[in-house]
């Protein structure tokens, strides 16, 4: 896992006062000091009269929407400046902003995103364009959603890895979970956990039924090959027995279990971006995953993943305010 050096945080809400997102990547960037970028992206549409002629046209007011944007930016920063962290602040305008946020990563080369998901249940967020989902899908590189104001004092990170590959989940993205759960823990002095969900009750076992105690025996198999995966999966992480989770059953609710038991506040768990059906079917046990825990979430994608999202700024996105008499009656 490369070193975390620049940590970019999206600050979405240049209002409010209450930025989580904000604070734990100050504690992030103190803890492997590490630079701190704050960065707004200017998304929203500017709407302008067709009749508009004015000799400088938009540029003024792009400029001094930007201006501001900085101005409170600064202000968070020179906040931050006085507890040591280094901290540089962007604002840019791009749209939508996902693509303005993964496209700033890329441009000063961060090494982890850090972003507030939006509150409340998503009932339907492969059809609805959020934002953080966005991120998830398209971010290169590791993203983290706060979902909480609580600081980390001694967090422990719980690992969700799939080392039966039945997600279809790369072994190095495993490995890569297990690296980055280990850094976190690391830097900030808590403990390392992991958990894995399998399938208990597979077809190879329901094809037993018809043999006498052929569905215990078979159980029992499913049970012992899930130990020796996951132990093989762990044997160079170095976690105690007793921060391991084997749980069969469903994933998303055996996450949850895990996360509760082991009172997490980070969990770090990988994800595949997928288009389609083949998105929908994947991203059930993320998206519930987010949905029902109340600790933070680190995910991470595979080496070999590549992000579509184009690598030059859109700009401004402008629109024409059509006159009433022009709608039709």
């Amino acid at each position: 896992m490369p070193a975390i050096r620049r940590i970019m945080v999206a600050v979405k809400d240049l209002e409010s006062r209450h930025l989580p997102a904000v604070l734990k990547a100050a504690q992030l960037a103190r803890a492997y000091g590490a630079t701190l970028e704050l960065f707004h992206a200017l998304s929203a549409p500017l709407y302008i009269d067709p009749a508009f002629n004015s000799a400088g046209g938009l540029t003024p007011l792009e400029h001094e929407m930007r201006q501001n944007a900085l101005r409170r930016l600064e202000g968070i920063a020179d906040r931050l400046r006085l507890h040591t962290i280094k901290v540089t602040i962007g604002a840019e305008w791009d749209y939508p902003a996902h693509e303005a946020i993964i496209r700033r990563s890329r441009a000063i080369k961060a090494d982890l995103i850090i972003s507030s998901l939006h509150p409340g249940k998503h009932r339907a967020p492969w059809l609805m364009r959020l934002t953080d989902w966005e991120i998830l899908r398209w971010s290169e590189v590791p993203v983290l959603l706060v979902k909480n104001s609580h600081a980390y004092r001694h967090p422990a990170i719980l690992t969700a890895i799939d080392p039966g590959r039945a997600r279809g989940k790369p072994l190095q993205l495993d490995r890569a979970i297990v690296a980055m759960g280990r850094s976190l823990a690391s830097a900030l002095s808590g403990s390392l956990h992991a958990v894995h969900a399998y399938e208990r009750f597979p077809v190879s076992v329901a094809s037993k039924t018809g043999r006498p105690g052929g569905i215990e025996a078979g159980l029992r198999a499913v049970t012992r090959h899930a130990q020796l995966r996951f132990r093989s999966a762990l044997s160079s992480a170095r976690i105690a027995r007793s921060r391991q989770f084997l749980i069969a059953g469903d994933p998303a609710a055996a996450i949850g279990e895990a996360a509760q038991r082991s009172h997490a506040a980070v969990v770090v768990m990988g994800a595949l971006s997928r288009t389609g059906i083949k998105r929908l079917l994947f991203g059930d046990t993320a998206e519930r995953t987010l949905d029902d825990l109340s600790c933070d979430i680190l995910v991470v994608k595979p080496a070999s993943f590549s992000s579509q999202v184009p690598r030059k700024s859109r700009g401004p996105r402008v629109r024409a305010i059509v006159p009433a008499g022009m709608l039709g009656g």
